[in-house]
């Protein structure tokens, strides 16, 4: 209906002459569109013809008349100048509308644009100072790296060697005081029991301390061959307290030989 109304007050705005000109020419193009749809509506084919068919048939047409409209050479819609400016205003007025949005539509893109812009720009200044930051405590560490000489390495291990060693004094004196406490030599107990003495007891039994101090020599000495041959100075429930309490172990083979249990 808006096309309408336009259509008619561009008409009124026309010349007594244009407007003639202009409606016999819509005239005589309404005329022609009416005589090609007759020859379309007699052309048609039938309906039971074969569909495949007449898919093929349609498209021949279609392509000869697109090269039919291909070599018609476009003219002008009316010959009179005062129809041909309206016309061309008209288009213009058109064009510059169609324009206009599309600018606006560009100008709503560019400012998206503009605000991703800022906000990747933000992004990229704060990743920045994180890797400068980064970069300048890893050069600061490996300074710091740089200037600890092979001296200040050698003191440092020296004073881990001597904790070490501080370490296991303590722990020997400990040993040596539970052992002297709770297990003492059995030597001790027989010189002060002379009377109670059997007859196969030996006086030179060595103490629970010296035991354990041999089952270590020997493993460290010859880790090959860690097992201590049970003699006559061993005393037997020294030896039997070891096996039971799983400190030590007997040899597969040889029952008089027993070596310190591995813990590691």
């Amino acid at each position: 209906m808006d096309d309408v109304k336009q259509g008619n007050q561009a008409l009124t705005e026309l010349s007594e002459a244009a407007q003639v000109e202009l409606v016999n020419q819509c005239e005589q193009q309404f005329a022609q569109l009416d005589k090609l749809q007759n020859k379309i509506i007699l052309c048609e084919p039938d309906q039971c013809e074969n569909t495949q068919a007449q898919s093929v048939n349609q498209l021949l047409a279609t392509e000869a008349e697109m090269k039919q409209w291909l070599t018609v050479e476009p003219r002008l819609l009316a010959e009179n100048s005062e129809v041909l400016l309206k016309a061309g205003k008209e288009e213009m007025l058109k064009l510059c509308s169609e324009l206009e949005m599309v600018l606006s539509c560009y100008e709503a893109k560019r400012d998206n644009l503009r605000e991703t812009k800022e906000l990747e720009q933000k992004w990229l200044e704060e990743k920045g100072q994180v890797l400068s930051a980064a970069t300048e405590h890893a050069k600061r560490l490996q300074e710091q790296s740089e200037k600890l000489s092979d001296h200040s390495v050698l003191l440092e291990t020296k004073d881990k060697i001597n904790k070490m060693k501080d370490y296991k004094e303590k722990l020997v004196e400990s040993l040596g005081y539970i052992l002297e406490k709770y297990v003492p030599p059995p030597c001790d107990d027989l010189k002060t029991n002379k009377k109670n003495i059997p007859n196969d007891v030996n006086e030179d039994f060595i103490s629970l301390n010296d035991i354990l101090e041999a089952l270590m020599n020997k493993v460290l000495t010859t880790p090959h061959d860690p097992y201590v041959a049970i003699d006559s100075t061993l005393w037997p429930p020294y030896v039997e307290m070891l096996l039971r309490h799983g400190i030590a172990v007997r040899h597969r083979e040889n029952n008089f030989k027993f070596r310190l249990e591995t813990f590691f």
